[in-house]
């Protein structure tokens, strides 16, 4: 689309800051439409779609936010930049819950003001020709079905609420903060938002702090120039400078050094880096997503970690919750392990056992161990369909809050009796079957799973003749 058939409608009760704004956005060649307030811009819109409409926030009878929600319900696809004078952190976040593709505060930044815009508007355009995406986005999901948002897969409620917050929070600047036990895919929150943005076309690097030692770290993130300290033989750029333009995601980032996070929070306020060994600064456009275990709230407390770096952080704040509280999820994560892993030895699915036992276990490496399960039963099973006994034993040894105490009965009966199986009576009763371990297991009165663990005790679990 040329610039030209791009519409903007600018709304502001200050006839002087409208103008000028309206003709800056004329001057780069974008077509421009003024509205005095809030009424009038409703009334301009039921005319005529806009490309995108960027508004003040406080005017008369009718404000930007006020505005934003009328959009929302009557123009759902047109994205909205709002200006305050007031550049409070609270008005921004109210503005992204209810839509506001991105905020600027007063005085206007007209660089800044047309980086947004062109950003916006590449959005726009996105969202009308990916229409997967488009459903992926928006708040109306049936949480009962499958849901995707990039390359993550869930049907869990609190999952698709995260896909919501996620979705609203791409197209906008604001910083994320990811809580959440290790393995339950931070890193993939973190990518997705990425492509979901407009800057999905540059550079999304990943830093784990925890595998970096802190004397390291800084010249990881700002980077150096020759002779900035020993064996530095050549000019470095640091990962701050690699991700202009894309997007940055510290994971761990709780065990940045307080120093680390005062070098870090200078980069967010200024926009700039300076690499060490140089004294020029370098500027740059980063979007900033953060993960830790730890809740950094209580860090703050701690005096571990500095309270301002902090509020900047967390300005969208998710958590993720562990595999074990969203078992309505394992089903379609290890469909998706198996799509990946088990194509090539032709293995297709699960026995409805096999899938029973996956959601018993406790998943305490969350969805990095379940994908490793998957791998691994795939690499060793006979196939094509994955049954119980596949399964890892570590798996069978779970007894999980899942369990009904009706179930949990007989479990527990069946183990105090196999721990009293003599190998003799082993032997004696596989002789007795032929080696059919499943009538086996019935005759002793005990599981598939408990025979497996005596025949590994006994060291008879290679055994192929029982005469």
């Amino acid at each position: 689309m040329a610039l030209s058939d791009t519409h903007i409608l600018v709304v502001d009760d200050d006839e002087e800051n409208n103008a000028l704004l309206a003709e800056a956005l004329s001057q780069r060649g974008y077509r421009t439409t003024m509205a005095s307030n809030g009424h009038e811009a409703c009334q301009k819109a039921k005319q005529e779609r806009f490309s995108l409409i960027v508004s003040d926030i406080q005017m008369g009878a009718l404000s930007g936010i006020e505005l934003l929600k009328w959009l929302r319900t009557n123009s759902p696809e047109t994205p909205v930049i709002l200006l305050t004078a007031f550049g409070c952190v609270e008005i921004a976040i109210n503005a992204m819950k209810h839509g506001a593709f991105d905020y600027l505060t007063k005085p206007i930044n007209l660089e800044e003001l047309f980086l947004i815009v062109t950003r916006a508007l590449e959005h726009e355009r996105l969202v009308r020709e990916n229409n997967t995406r488009k459903t992926a986005l928006s708040p109306s999901l049936n949480v009962s079905q499958r849901v995707q948002f990039g390359s993550i897969v869930a049907q869990s409620r609190s999952m698709v609420e995260i896909f919501k917050t996620i979705g609203k929070a791409a197209p906008t600047r604001a910083s994320l903060l990811i809580y959440g036990e290790t393995g339950t895919g931070k890193e993939l929150i973190a990518r997705s938002l990425h492509e979901n943005s407009a800057r999905f076309k540059m550079p999304f690097i990943a830093l784990n702090c925890a595998a970096i030692p802190d004397n390291l770290l800084e010249s990881e993130l700002f980077g150096h120039v020759k002779g900035a300290f020993t064996n530095a033989l050549h000019m470095r750029r640091g990962l701050l400078e690699e991700s202009s333009g894309g997007t940055l995601f510290l994971d761990e980032i709780s065990d940045l050094s307080l120093a680390s996070q005062a070098k870090l929070l200078r980069v967010l306020q200024e926009g700039e880096i300076k690499r060490l060994g140089s004294n020029f600064n370098i500027k740059v456009d980063l979007r900033l997503v953060s993960a830790s275990q730890l809740n950094l709230a209580d860090l703050v407390k701690q005096g571990r970690f500095r309270e301002d770096l902090f509020y900047r952080l967390k300005t969208i704040t998710v958590t993720v919750p562990p595999l074990r509280e969203r078992i309505d999820d394992i089903p379609l994560l290890a469909d998706l392990f198996l799509a990946r892993y088990g194509s090539a030895k032709n293995i297709t699915g699960y026995t409805p056992s096999a899938l029973l036992r996956l959601q018993q276990y406790h998943w305490p490496g969350n969805v990095r161990e379940l994908e490793h399960v998957v791998e691994r039963v795939v690499t060793l099973a006979p196939g094509p369909i994955i049954s119980e006994e596949d399964l890892p034993v570590e798996l069978h040894d779970s007894v999980t809050q899942m369990k009904s105490i009706e179930h949990q009965r007989p479990v527990a009966f069946a183990r105090r009796k196999a721990a009293h199986i003599t190998r003799d009576e082993l032997l004696d009763t596989l002789k007795k079957t032929f080696g059919n371990k499943a009538h086996a297991s019935e005759v002793l009165g005990i599981s598939r799973w408990a025979l497996k663990r005596l025949l590994e005790k006994h060291a008879l679990e290679e055994r192929t003749s029982w005469k």
